[in-house]
């Protein structure tokens, strides 16, 4: 399946799984891993277990076997793995904390000054 179609299968499976604040994060020419990163959230720990499963399972589905799923035992971050296609469906607090988005579009991200630091 080429790349443009597998990232309309995910994104269709997880709004169709309802899947909340999808966003999808072009990063070709960033690294070499992969082409998008897709990033959702679910509402529950059983929510994004069942948002990643589907996503798999379509894959499968239409002859893309993932590459690896990994967090599927705890369900406060489980990522898919497409090859061309990272899928991260997350708890609404886990993805606020790793801001993956904007890490991967180069957008400042916040900083916590250390402990015992001064911020001039």
């Amino acid at each position: 399946m080429n790349t443009d179609n597998l990232l309309k299968l995910v994104l269709t499976t997880l709004d169709n799984g309802k899947g909340r604040d999808i966003s999808v994060v072009d990063v070709r020419g960033k690294t070499g891993m992969t082409d998008f990163m897709v990033v959702a959230s679910g509402t529950s720990e059983r929510h994004v277990k069942s948002l990643a499963g589907h996503v798999a399972e379509e894959a499968r589905k239409n002859a893309t076997l993932p590459l690896g799923v990994e967090g599927e035992d705890v369900g406060e971050w489980v990522l898919v793995d497409l090859g061309d296609v990272i899928v991260h469906v997350m708890k609404p607090q886990t993805r606020e904390f790793y801001q993956l988005e904007k890490l991967w579009r180069g957008e400042p991200l916040p900083m916590e000054p250390a402990a015992g630091a001064s911020v001039h």
